[in-house]
């Protein structure tokens, strides 16, 4: 026996301090990264603390400039974006982060995502057809929330968005042939979010 201490005393204490971690690994696993940080800052000394968002969003900009605005991808060097324009969200050009951002919520977002584009995108919904992304308000199946090498924020070229997941046989399929012959995009005849008529026609 050594120091005083029981060998059986120093196996109870390290088995304490062992229980102890296992606990806070346990807590911590399964809480957002703010929450995380919270009980950590809370149980140990010298976790670093964050970074305002509003810094957070003025270095990234500045960085961004930096280095020559890599966050915003440059229209396609070989021509495949078809002459569309680059893009940017305005919120997120003008670095208002907080419009849809809030480091202290479960998610990090200022409400669900399926609700989040409508937050400023009110009453956007008009007809009585509405495009399934849409109306269950999946806005990210098609659009970049922040920029993008397309118009209109879009994921791929304006002639290429919609058959990313239309693939079945169209119903007139010889009328849809001649108009991909002509170049001649689908939003020209649908309307990709809301129509009063089927099929969106306008």
């Amino acid at each position: 026996m050594r120091n005083g201490k029981h060998p059986a005393d120093r196996g109870r204490c390290a088995a304490g301090l062992m229980a102890c971690l296992l606990v806070c690994l346990v807590v911590t696993g399964g809480c957002s990264a703010v929450s995380r940080h919270e009980i950590l800052s809370t149980i140990f000394d010298g976790v670093p603390s964050y970074q305002p968002p509003e810094e957070f969003c003025r270095d990234y900009h500045e960085n961004s400039k930096a280095s020559g605005g890599k966050d915003l991808p440059a229209k396609d060097q070989a021509g495949e974006s078809g002459g569309s324009q680059s893009s940017r969200h305005q919120p997120y050009e003008e670095k208002r982060c907080d419009d849809c951002h809030d480091k202290t919520k479960e998610g990090g977002l200022v409400t669900a995502k399926i609700e989040l584009c409508f937050q400023c995108h009110k009453e956007f919904i008009k007809g009585s057809y509405v495009h399934g992304p849409v109306a269950v308000g999946e806005c990210l199946a098609c659009h970049e929330p922040h920029t993008s090498r397309y118009a209109s924020l879009l994921k791929a070229d304006k002639n290429q968005i919609c058959s990313v997941c239309h693939r079945e046989k169209r119903l007139s399929i010889a009328l849809h042939d001649k108009v991909s012959e002509r170049q001649i995009s689908c939003s020209d005849c649908h309307d990709p979010h809301y129509g009063s008529a089927s099929y969106f026609m306008k």
